[in-house]
C-alpha cells in the first residue's frame, strides 16, 4: 500500500497552533520578558491558578527568548492551547494533501531534564481537534475510502478517536487526543523519554521537537516551533522541589540526582549480560552428543517435525539444528530470503544477522552465537553503552543477497524525514538468551530491490511468514513483510504480495479491534476476498505472534496465524484472490515496516508501527503441514523464555 508523502512533526508538524499561558502572563513583550516576576506569582498560585482565557483566545503572546540552564524536573502550571490552520493528510496518503483544522489542547504533568542529555517526559497533552475533509480526500493510497475508514487511518497521526460523518460528499470529524508525552505537540513520535539538546535558545527533543524558551528563577516559559505553519504561545512551568530560591537548581543538586539513572544502568547493563551468560554454560550440557543424533533422525527422514522437536533439546545452547529455512527447503519451497535479529533461519547458518550504527557513525555486525543459534548480542551492549545505536540492515540468510537496508541510507536514498529504528527499544529473551527486535515506529521502513536475485515477480506463486507482536500496532499505513513495488510507487492491484499486521480498518479487516494479520495486495488491504471484515480473522493479543500468507499466484492466497509460543497455526482465510488481482502482478522488491511506495527522496514518511523478530520468503505455494512444521520450530525456539 502507499505512504504518506512528507514528513512528521507536531500534528505531525502540521497545524498552526496558538499557547497561553495563564492571566498572570503578560500581555505584552515586556510582561513576557518580566519573567522572574510572573513566576512568582505562579508559584504562589499553586499551578492551579486558573487558565482564564479560554482555548482559541488572542491573548496569548510568543515567550521572549533568553535560554538558560534547563536541568531539573518542571511542573507545568498552566497551559492554554489553540489549533488552527491546515492538518497535513498527505501524511497518511490522502489525495487532498491538506484540510482546516481548529481546536484546543491542554497539558499537564512534568517535564526532567538530566545533566547527561537524557530526558523523561511525563506530561499529558489531551484535547480535540475538528477538520473537514473534502470528497478528494477519500481517497487514500490511491484506494477509495468511506468516513468510517478515513476516521480510523486518521489516529495514525497521533490521534486518541477519530470520527467522521458522511456530508456534502465528504466527511465533518472530530478527534481527541489523550498523548503521553511530546507535550504540546501531538504527533504518533511522542515519546516518554530521549535525548535533548539546547542551543540559540531552543530546546530541541529526539531531534524532533522544537521549542524556543526561556528560563528566569524557577520558571521555565516554551513554545513550540513548527517547520510547516506558525506556532504562538507558551507553556509555563516551575521548577519543582524550590520555594522560593532558585539557586539550588543551579547548585548542580537537581543535575546530580538527573544523573543517578544512567549510573544504575551500568549496572542493569552487567546484569543482563551476566544473566545471558549463565544459559549458555547450562546450555553446553544440554547440547551433548545426544542431541546430533537426533539431527541424524532428523536426516533419517523420520519426519521434518521431528528433526525440529530434535533439535528443540538444544535451544538452550542457543542452537537449533533444523532451521525454518530447512524445512522450506525439504518442502521443494526454499527460501529467497531470510532475515531475524533473533536467530539463524538455517540450521548451518553462522554469519552476520543485522548491523548497528552508533552516533559517532561507527558500525558493528552482529553475529550468532553458534551455527543456527540465537544472536549474540553482549558485543552490542558493549558497542552501545553510554551511546545510541540504530539498525541500518537486517542481512539476508539466504545467501541470495535481498539484505533490508533502511529507507534514508545510502544504498536507498529517501526522504529526509526516513530514518533507521533504533536498535535496543526493546529486548527479550529467545531460549533463555538476550536478544532485541526490530521495534519499527513512524518513519522507519527497510527495502532491497529483490527483482533480479531470486524473489518471486509476476504471477509466480509465493509464500512468507513473519513473527511479529500483537502489542505493538498502529492503523497507520502500512506495516508490511513481503514482496513490493521495484520503482516504490502505487503500480495498481497485484503489484505487491506482503504480509500485513495492523489495526487498519480503511479497507478490509477482522474481528473485533485488532490488530489483524491481513493480505496488502496493493490498492487494498485483504482478510477474505474483498474489502469486507472477516469475522475469522480474530484480533491478535499474544506478546508474540506467527503471520503466515501464501499465493498461488493466480487463483487462490491464504492468511493462517497463532500464538508463536505454542499450539499449531489456525487458517483465517483460504480462498479465491480478490476480483481484479488476479494474475498477480508482483515486481520483486522486498519491504519491511511500510507499504509499497514508502519514503521516495523527493517525499514521503512512514506512518505504521510493529514488531519483527524473523520472517522469511519463499518461492511456490508451501503447504499446511509445511508451515505447521515452521510454527513447531519457532515454539521450539522459545520467544518470551
Amino acid at each position: 500500500m502507499r505512504n504518506g508523502l512528507v514528513g512528521i512533526g507536531s500534528v505531525l508538524v502540521s497545524a498552526s497552533m496558538a499557547i497561553c499561558g495563564c492571566a498572570n502572563y503578560g500581555s505584552g513583550a515586556s510582561g513576557g520578558g518580566g519573567a522572574t516576576g510572573n513566576g512568582g506569582s505562579r508559584a504562589a498560585g499553586g499551578g492551579s491558578a486558573g487558565v482564564p482565557h479560554p482555548a482559541g483566545t488572542s491573548a496569548c503572546t510568543n515567550v521572549a527568548v533568553c535560554g538558560g540552564d534547563i536541568v531539573g524536573t518542571w511542573n507545568v502550571t498552566s497551559s492554554c492551547l489553540s489549533v488552527t490552520g491546515q492538518l497535513n493528510v498527505s501524511l497518511i496518503g490522502m489525495a487532498c494533501g491538506s484540510v482546516p483544522v481548529t481546536g484546543s489542547l491542554q497539558v499537564t504533568g512534568t517535564w526532567t531534564a538530566n545533566s547527561d542529555g537524557t530526558y523523561t517526559d511525563h506530561t499529558t497533552t489531551t484535547g480535540t481537534e475538528e477538520f473537514t475533509l473534502g470528497s478528494s480526500c477519500l481517497v487514500i493510497s490511491s484506494t477509495p475510502v468511506d468516513c468510517l475508514g478515513a476516521a480510523n487511518i486518521m489516529t495514525a497521526l497521533g490521534y486518541t478517536t477519530a470520527t467522521c460523518t458522511a456530508a456534502n460528499g465528504g466527511c465533518n470529524c472530530s478527534a481527541t487526543v489523550d498523548q503521553s508525552g511530546g507535550f504540546g505537540q501531538v504527533s504518533p513520535l511522542a515519546s516518554g523519554s530521549g535525548a535533548y539538546a539546547t542551543a540559540a535558545n531552543v530546546l530541541k527533543t529526539d531531534d524532533t521537537f522544537a521549542y524556543a524558551y526561556c528560563v528566569s528563577g524557577n520558571t521555565l516559559m516554551l513554545t513550540p516551533q513548527t517547520t510547516i505553519t506558525t506556532t504562538t504561545g507558551t507553556v509555563v512551568m516551575q521548577r519543582n522541589g524550590n520555594s522560593g530560591s532558585g539557586g539550588a537548581p543551579s547548585t548542580g543538586g537537581q543535575p546530580g540526582s538527573g544523573g543517578a539513572p544512567p549510573t544504575g544502568g551500568q549496572p542493569n547493563l552487567g546484569g543482563t549480560l551476566g544473566a545471558g551468560g549463565t544459559p549458555v554454560t547450562g546450555g553446553v550440557t544440554a547440547a551433548g552428543g545426544t542431541p546430533v543424533t537426533g539431527g541424524t533422525r532428523n536426516a533419517g527422514g523420520a519426519s521434518i517435525t521431528g528433526g525440529v522437536t530434535a533439535a528443540g533439546g538444544t535451544t538452550a545452547s542457543g542452537t537449533t539444528k533444523s532451521g525454518p529455512c530447512d524445512i522450506y527447503a525439504a518442502a521443494n519451497t526454499p527460501c529467497v530470503a531470510a532475515h531475524s535479529t533473533v536467530r539463524a533461519l538455517y540450521g548451518n547458518y553462522n554469519g552476520k544477522l543485522y548491523q548497528v550504527r552508533r552516533t559517532d557513525n561507527t558500525t558493528k555486525d552482529i553475529l550468532t552465537l553458534t551455527a543456527g543459534g540465537i544472536a549474540d548480542t553482549a558485543p552490542q551492549d558493549t558497542f552501545c553503552a553510554g551511546s545510541t545505536c540504530v539498525v541500518t540492515v537486517v542481512y539476508d540468510q539466504s545467501a541470495k543477497g535481498n539484505d533490508l537496508w533502511y529507507q534514508g541510507s545510502t544504498q536507498v536514498p529517501a526522504s529526509t524525514s526516513s530514518t533507521p529504528a533504533k536498535a535496543t527499544t526493546e529486548s527479550l529473551n529467545v531460549g533463555g538468551h538476550k536478544v532485541y527486535s526490530l521495534y519499527i515506529n513512524p518513519n522507519n521502513c527497510y527495502w532491497h530491490d529483490g527483482s533480479k536475485s531470486g524473489m518471486p515477480t509476476g504471477s509466480q506463486p509465493e509464500g512468507m511468514y513473519m513473527v511479529t507482536s500483537g502489542k505493538h500496532a498502529n492503523s497507520g499505513c502500512c506495516f508490511d513483510y513481503g514482496n513490493s513495488e521495484a520503482d516504490r510507487s502505487a503500480d495498481g492491484a497485484g503489484a505487491m504480495d506482503a504480509i500485513n499486521f495492523s489495526t487498519t480498518t480503511a479497507w478490509g479487516s477482522g474481528a473485533g479491534s485488532g490488530p489483524w494479520i491481513m493480505a496488502d495486495l496493493e490498492y487494498g488491504l485483504f482478510a477474505q476476498g474483498n474489502n469486507g471484515k472477516n469475522s475469522n480473522d480474530p484480533t491478535q493479543t499474544a506478546a508474540y505472534v506467527t503471520a503466515v500468507l501464501k499465493n498461488n499466484g493466480t487463483t487462490e492466497y491464504a492468511l493462517r496465524g497463532a500464538d508463536a509460543t505454542v499450539g499449531s497455526l489456525s487458517t483465517y482465510y483460504k480462498g479465491a484472490l480478490p476480483g481484479g488481482w488476479s494474475p498477480m502482478k508482483k515486481q520483486g522488491a522486498l519491504i519491511l515496516g511500510c507499504g509499497g511506495d514508502c519514503c521516495k527522496p523527493s517525499g514521503g514518511a512512514n506512518l505504521s508501527a510493529g514488531t519483527f523478530y524473523e520472517g522469511a520468503i519463499v518461492t511456490g505455494y508451501p503447504s499446511d503441514a509445511t508451515e505447521e512444521a515452521i510454527q513447531s520450530n519457532i515454539v521450539t525456539a522459545g520467544y518470551g523464555k
